[in-house]
């Protein structure tokens, strides 16, 4: 990923396009798709990745 660009899933077309955004510059920032004027979740690195582990362990 490209730091301070916001990203979404490739998988995300098979949703409607609606998902999740990231963008990593400093903390990972996250938001919704839907609704990007309504800004981002600033969120730790440690938690994030803890976030996604916990993810791919459910799937």
């Amino acid at each position: 990923m490209t730091p301070g660009r916001w990203r979404k899933s490739t998988r995300s077309n098979a949703s409607g396009g609606d998902c999740v955004e990231v963008r990593l510059s400093g903390p990972v920032e996250v938001r919704d798709s839907k609704a990007p004027a309504l800004g981002g979740l600033a969120v730790d690195r440690g938690e994030f990745a803890a976030l996604l582990r916990s993810v791919d362990r459910s799937g």
